[in-house]
């Protein structure tokens, strides 16, 4: 838990129209773990960015030469956002890159979306190479276990 944050009552929790979250353990880093997380956008709905100006960033990261910045050009809305935490893909360089896109094009495969429409995002530990495996592994039960949070849940 982060310093200073209090545990989220879900019952405080409000939906939000036409997004869906769905989460799994897929292993990133650490056994038994919520470590991935699928948001749903859905037709109609608005995606907005914000684009660090820094230089390094990491490959799945809203900056210049990221997969983020680049996926949501040419006219196609953004229909997914894939989170997983443990490994920041940071300082990865081309692999990392390719290891973002692969988990584009995966989650792309299973919500039958364009790879074009999935913004993805990590976050954790740097310089160290994404368990694409264990990663996408994880992605069909993230979908799986969609709901919308309009129906608030006790934490388990």
């Amino acid at each position: 838990m982060a310093v200073n944050f209090s545990s989220i009552d879900p019952a405080t929790l409000h939906p939000v129209a036409g997004v869906t979250f769905g989460w799994a353990e897929a292993n990133i880093r650490k056994p038994n773990r919520k470590d991935v997380l699928v948001i749903r956008v859905d037709e109609g709905a608005t995606v907005a960015g914000v684009f660090t100006q820094n230089r390094f960033c990491a490959a799945p990261s809203p900056c210049g030469a990221s997969i983020s910045r680049r996926v949501g050009k040419g006219g196609k809305a953004i229909r997914a956002l894939v989170v997983n935490t443990g490994n920041a893909n940071a300082g990865t360089g081309e692999p990392g890159m390719a290891h973002a896109r692969e988990t584009c094009a995966e989650l792309a495969r299973l919500a039958d979306l364009d790879a074009q429409q999935i913004l993805p995002f990590s976050t954790g530990v740097i310089l160290e190479p994404l368990p694409i495996d264990r990663l996408k592994a994880g992605l069909p039960a993230a979908l799986a276990n969609q709901r919308t949070g309009s129906t608030p849940r006790k934490p388990s």
